[in-house]
């Protein structure tokens, strides 16, 4: 089940990136952190699949799928940076990036890839983005709302993997239940980026937002 949820995770996700629009800000972000997210989806139904019961084939495929989904929140991040403040500053998130995204690699390097580490390196991308999208909410982007949703939908069914029973309330594993919940997480972010307008906010008047 798990293996079959992270496919259809995987489809979606794919079968959403080329509808992605290409005159936001941020579209090529975005659509590269799509791209990312379901090519590691279908690493993660291989996974679960076919190397789970393997240890050393599938030590080094869940190593490879997690700096993936690291790789994923960097061009989350981007897209959000460029999205509501502008590019011209972009550049100030990048060594924030740089240092999780290497944090990150090193605990994959030696041995010690999961979700706990993956909290612990991206925890604090996670708090930015959120961060922006409501500093975006507050200033009245139309954007600021569903992406917080969509983000919120994400977590939640992150939760659901973390909480022991919470995905026995759904009647499935923990991580079938993620999986779940990602895909709605994930068609409700394409929505939310497909009604973006193209312009940051920084140098705006809210009450013209």
């Amino acid at each position: 089940m798990a293996s079959l949820t992270d496919l259809a995770l995987g489809l979606v996700t794919l079968s959403l990136f080329p509808r992605l629009p290409r005159d936001v800000e941020g579209a090529r972000y975005w659509r590269v952190a799509f791209a990312w997210a379901g090519v590691t989806a279908l690493v993660g139904a291989l996974y679960h699949g076919f190397l789970v019961g393997r240890p050393q084939v599938g030590e080094v495929t869940w190593a490879v799928m997690s700096t993936m989904v690291v790789l994923v929140m960097s061009f989350l991040l981007a897209a959000t940076v460029v999205q509501v403040l502008g590019r011209g500053r972009a550049l100030v998130f990048w060594p924030l990036r740089l240092v999780g995204v290497a944090a990150y690699a090193v605990l994959a390097a030696t041995g010690h890839p999961g979700i706990a580490a993956m909290m612990l390196c991206e925890g604090l991308t996670m708090a930015c983005v959120i961060g922006l999208w409501v500093w975006a909410w507050l200033r009245r982007h139309p954007s600021g709302r569903p992406m917080l949703v969509a983000i919120g939908v994400s977590i939640a069914g992150a939760l659901l993997r973390l909480v022991p029973g919470a995905a026995t309330l759904l009647r499935l594993d923990p991580d079938s239940a993620y999986h779940m919940g990602q895909i709605v997480g994930m068609v409700l972010l394409f929505r939310a980026v497909a009604h973006s307008r193209p312009r940051p906010l920084v140098g705006r008047d809210p009450s013209l937002a």
